[in-house]
């Protein structure tokens, strides 16, 4: 199946997609700061450079967009029928880099929590986002993941 726009569209459509500050990251964020936590962002010094840092919890949260981070099950995670090969290698080596950078936060003692891009697209999701979160946090898991209902 062919691409519907043009290679140079297709172009500009994909170098405008944000590496941070993205809607997604916004409303987690904001969930965050409106139930009373406090945070930094995008450490570079720690692995995988996570998206929100809870320093004093140990807490890393990276908001991870559901195409680039092949978010498995997820209708928003699909390889695009174009260039599979480069798609394919290209996906699976994020995937690969965010396992790194999630194990060796998790060797450090940090928890990690991801946060997927599905979790934030209704307003049924995003309204259950900050109790999800405080839950998370005030658990004891080092590894978790919040998805929201079009995760399959």
């Amino acid at each position: 199946m062919a691409d519907i726009v043009s290679p140079a569209k297709r172009s500009q459509m994909m170098s405008g997609i944000k590496g941070k500050n993205s809607l997604p990251e916004m409303l987690v964020r904001k969930a965050l700061f409106g139930i009373g936590y406090r945070f930094r962002l995008h450490r570079r010094s720690l692995p995988g450079t996570p998206d929100i840092v809870m320093p004093s919890r140990k807490i890393a949260i990276f908001v991870h967009g559901c195409f680039w981070h092949s978010h498995q099950g997820c209708k928003y995670a699909k390889t695009p029928s174009t260039r599979t090969e480069f798609w394919k290698a290209k996906l699976q080596g994020n995937l690969q880099r965010d396992q790194r950078a999630t194990a060796d936060l998790i060797e450090m003692g940090w928890r990690v929590l991801n946060v997927w891009e599905c979790a934030t697209r209704d307003s049924k999701t995003v309204a259950e986002l900050p109790e999800a979160l405080r839950q998370w946090v005030e658990g004891s898991e080092n590894l978790g993941e919040i998805s929201g209902p079009l995760h399959l």
